[in-house]
């Protein structure tokens, strides 16, 4: 049994947190057409539009929020959210690059919502998942790197037994967990750290397990995490 348990260290940061996960099985993730996914990218990033209403890019909430959390913790500096990533590139029409189903489809949903989404790969985790704060010593190789990388002390980490899976919530992965064209079962995330956003989360999450079920015939469970409910079992 393989478990996701959000720990007392996070929850002392960030009490109102929602962490939306889906466990998804038996997916096909297997690239079949070339930048098949790439029209959802693009409808999410016209759409996405709508959450630049201040000149100056940091300042647009759905960045500022995370920017703010992000001073409540140890960060490597220039670390950004995932999201703030994305939707630069949106912003900077640089445009997003095809990836895998799995990341096309998650990526998104995260810039057509504003949300931070990540993704990695349920069989080749260790033990438990846990998001928490770094004891510091955890190993992390990450994507164009053979060298580890760990997480500052303190610092918000996606880890397991082996070591740390994603840094600064969902900024940077490892390799090790990454899903790749094999992934078969797979747990996403999405992370809610704005609560007046939360139909918007909901919707998120019900619109990428919709879309996974329908395109890569997998079985999707959505989970949702907060103060009162802090740990789920996603592997039996």
């Amino acid at each position: 049994m393989k478990k996701f348990i959000v720990e007392k260290d996070f929850w002392d940061v960030f009490p109102n947190a929602k962490i939306g996960i889906i466990v998804c099985n038996n997916l096909d993730n297997h690239i079949k057409e070339e930048n098949k996914y790439m029209p959802l990218i693009e409808d999410a990033s016209r759409e996405a539009n709508k959450y630049f209403t201040e000149e100056e890019f940091s300042n647009n909430e759905v960045v500022h929020v995370w920017r703010e959390a992000y001073q409540k913790f140890k960060t490597k500096k220039g670390a950004r959210s995932s999201i703030e990533a994305l939707l630069k590139r949106v912003y900077k029409q640089t445009g997003i690059n095809a990836i895998n189903p799995l990341v096309d489809i998650y990526n998104s949903i995260s810039i057509k919502y504003g949300m931070p989404c990540g993704g990695e790969d349920i069989d080749k985790f260790v033990g438990n998942i846990r998001l928490t704060k770094a004891t510091g010593n955890e190993p992390f190789i990450t994507y164009g790197t053979d060298e580890s990388e760990p997480p500052y002390e303190g610092e918000i980490v996606y880890k397991d037994d082996e070591g740390a899976i994603c840094r600064c919530f969902n900024w940077r992965e490892c390799v090790r967990t990454m899903l790749t064209e094999d992934t078969t079962n797979a747990f996403l995330c999405i992370e809610l750290i704005d609560s007046l956003r939360e139909d918007e989360f909901n919707n998120a999450l019900k619109d990428l397990a919709d879309l996974i079920s329908t395109n890569l015939n997998g079985i999707c469970e959505i989970k949702i995490l907060d103060i009162n409910n802090k740990e789920i079992v996603i592997e039996e």
